[in-house]
């Protein structure tokens, strides 16, 4: 694979998206549908970037254009230097794409799915990473065992291996651990973590927002085909000026009280509220002597930090009211 040079290396995104638009032309009765809708971004070189959107989005038609099952409408995509158009094989060459559906054929074993991936990518034999990936992914000693028998979430981990047999520099993953139990999702980012650490670049896609908010470094959210945020993942959570006090009372309320200091108030049980407030508006000590002043007594207090949840419902609630 082609390294770029440092100049390169400094001047480009891992993968730099300009104008993108892609439209589905009208089919049976169905009308013409806009997927894309003029996006543009950059994915920072090193680190593990979240691409996040609600169901129909624009993710997927994204990352299949960039792995080049669809053809985009017009725009750029650059992935490590090298436009997808005029520079195709080198693009191809610098991403690898982990897809959501399990794709290998089943008669196959690791060994053999990797040596034959590699091959379809011109990887010489003596340059071929095949036992070192099944290493890297703890499928060793299943080397030689039919790829159907293995579980759901080595099938998951040989598709990491699958990816990566080329060697390249930005590794895609179209929600990774979408229908896999706790543990296997563990084990799944300490991968990709590990992938990460020896400089591959990683794009992610995932609908467990408290994931995206622990591993990425950056997030973008798309929704109905457009761009509403691409923010390092501390300042978007810190976009939420929201906070959440949850009050144990001392004796049992009919309704919950108004107040000017309460931005939202919702009776969880018959003596506990939860209030929401502005913190530019009000601050905790305002919100609990206005409960006192409504003549009841406090027992217990506790409060929550709005996190990616918060801001991604926020967003998406949005432009949903805007479109």
């Amino acid at each position: 694979m082609p390294e770029p040079s440092a100049t390169e290396s400094a001047a480009e995104p891992a993968i730099a998206i300009r104008n993108l638009v892609k439209e589905y032309a009208a089919q049976r009765g169905a009308p013409a549908k806009l997927a894309l809708k003029g996006i543009s971004l950059d994915v920072p070189e090193g680190g593990i970037f979240g691409l996040l959107g609600p169901n129909g989005a624009g993710k997927s038609t994204l990352i299949n254009i960039m792995a080049g099952m669809v053809m985009k409408t017009s725009g750029t995509i650059r992935i490590w230097g090298h436009d997808i158009d005029r520079d195709h094989r080198n693009g191809k060459l610098s991403i690898g794409i982990v897809p959501q559906e399990i794709v290998f054929d089943p008669f196959f074993t690791p060994f053999e799915v990797l040596e034959n991936q590699a091959g379809m990518y011109g990887v010489a034999r003596a340059l071929r990473r095949s036992e070192e990936l099944l290493r890297a992914v703890h499928l060793s000693d299943k080397r030689d065992a039919y790829a159907r028998s293995l579980s759901g979430g080595m099938k998951r981990r040989l598709l990491i291996a699958k990816a990566m047999v080329h060697s390249p520099p930005v590794l895609v993953l179209d929600e990774p651990t979408a229908g896999v139990d706790v543990e296997l999702r563990r084990q799944l980012w300490e991968l990709v973590t590990e992938l990460n650490r020896e400089g591959v670049t990683v794009v992610l896609t995932t609908h467990y927002l408290e994931e995206a908010e622990q591993l990425c470094e950056r997030i973008a959210i798309i929704d109905h085909g457009e761009l509403i945020a691409n923010k390092p993942t501390r300042e978007l959570v810190g976009m939420m000026r929201e906070k959440i006090v949850r009050v144990s009372l001392d004796r049992e309320i009919a309704a919950p009280p108004a107040d000017p200091a309460f931005s939202k108030v919702e009776m969880i049980e018959p003596r506990t509220l939860e209030i929401t407030y502005h913190r530019d508006r009000s601050s905790a000590g305002q919100v609990l002597a206005a409960i006192q002043r409504h003549g009841y007594a406090i027992e217990d207090v506790t409060t929550r930090e709005p996190d990616l949840e918060d801001v991604f419902v926020q967003l998406t609630s949005r432009v949903r009211e805007q479109a």
